[in-house]
């Protein structure tokens, strides 16, 4: 059996007044992740993730932020489309892991809807999603609140 791992990394502006969506999961908040899909972050680096260890370059080169096919698309779909790119190079996913770099809203109380959304898209068990989160202590863009980061491994094995 051959097994890989993978890891992406993510980043987004955060916007006043506009829709923050991680994980699948609308969270309310004075501002928002902005970017040319729903910009989620967490998402955004799972795909990366997977593509990397597939070795299939990254998100912005399978979803380019020129096409309008992705204005706006719930990134959602954007892993599931990385998951059919897997499964047709003949890989199945063993886990991921990913932790959120935000100071705020909370994140801890999303986390089981967020691996339930993951989990569904991916097509593999919510065990095998793990998702946690820390804050950068007020400082840099992310404690000022100008934006969020997301990182995460996988590990993907030929099936």
């Amino acid at each position: 059996m051959k097994i890989k791992v993978g890891f992406g990394f993510d980043v987004h502006q955060l916007k006043e007044n506009h829709p923050f969506i991680i994980g699948g999961v609308n969270l309310e908040h004075h501002s928002g992740a902005y970017g040319h899909s729903d910009a989620d972050v967490l998402l955004h680096a799972i795909c990366d993730a997977l593509l990397g260890a597939a070795n299939l370059r990254d998100i912005g080169f399978h979803f380019k932020n020129t096409d309008p096919r992705w204005k706006g698309i719930s990134s959602l779909i954007l892993l599931q489309e990385t998951v059919k790119l897997l499964h047709e190079k003949g890989y199945g996913i063993g886990n991921i892991d990913a932790m959120l770099c935000i100071e705020a809203p909370k994140i801890n109380p999303h986390i089981p809807a967020m691996q339930q959304n993951i989990a569904e898209a991916a097509g593999i068990s919510v065990e095998d999603i793990s998702i946690k989160a820390t804050t950068n202590e007020q400082m840099g863009f992310i404690g000022r609140e100008e934006g969020v980061v997301a990182y995460a491994v996988c590990l993907i094995e030929k099936r």
